[in-house]
């Protein structure tokens, strides 16, 4: 029987190159997406993956929303914690609000979403977990306290909690993407994205197919040894 997976913020982007990897790895699909009715309805008749409609950071949207993906289509085996916004500014001009929402989003959609499905990995002795971190949340990035904050969260989430699902065989590992040429990085100015472009080795951006591919091995049979572990992908820009 296939495994059934839940891609956030699956329907464009990163998360819908993910969405499709899974799928063409013999993965059931869910994609979840918080806004864009229009672009969903697309995805799914292009596709034939599924969307469903919840905000990450709501935590009782997430447990309702997981228990239907499990209802319509069976336990859920896979997670990929893919959803994230940017409110970018100095902290001299963020708001609480900016703060607040990147960390509700970004770092609480994490724990709302493996709350809502490690009980049952765990008891079915199989899953795998995939946050997305950022090379901003390895780094830092000026005008991003709150992003920057809550991608370097990830990372000490997905130690924490791989040490709570090994035995169990299930197996929480990130991904910490470089710039990727995406929608989010499309809306930075052009001197701007010229410059980040400049300081990484491979002398472009990446494509979301790269991090897909990634996200579809951690989520195999064969990645089961590998926990715990963050899987920088960023053309050698940022290294340790």
């Amino acid at each position: 029987m296939a495994r059934v997976g839940i891609v956030t913020g699956g329907t464009r982007g990163i998360g819908e190159a993910i969405s499709l990897a899974l799928k063409e790895a013999g993965v059931t699909v869910a994609a979840t997406y918080a806004g864009n009715d229009e672009r969903a309805r697309e995805f799914t008749e292009r596709t034939g993956i599924a969307a469903y409609k919840w905000d990450v950071a709501d935590h009782e949207a997430c447990l309702a929303g997981c228990a239907k993906v499990a209802e319509d289509l069976g336990p859920v085996d896979i997670l990929v914690n893919n959803a994230g916004i940017t409110r970018d500014g100095t902290i001299l001009k963020m708001t609480y609000e900016m703060w607040k929402e990147v960390m509700d989003t970004n770092l609480g959609g994490c724990f709302n979403m493996a709350k809502a499905v490690f009980a049952g990995m765990r008891d079915r002795k199989w899953g795998r977990i995939v946050n997305i971190g950022s090379i901003n949340g390895q780094a830092g990035q000026y005008g991003q306290v709150n992003y920057a904050a809550a991608k370097s969260g990830i990372h000490g989430f997905t130690k924490a909690l791989s040490q709570e699902g090994a035995r169990a065989g299930v197996t929480v590992n990130a991904i910490a993407p470089g710039y990727i040429d995406t929608d989010m990085v499309a809306a930075v100015p052009a001197d701007v994205l010229e410059k980040i472009v400049a300081k990484i080795p491979v002398g472009r951006l990446g494509q979301a197919h790269e991090i897909a591919r990634g996200v579809a091995f951690l989520c195999s049979e064969d990645g089961g040894f590998v926990t715990g572990s963050t899987l920088s992908i960023n053309g050698g820009q940022h290294m340790y």
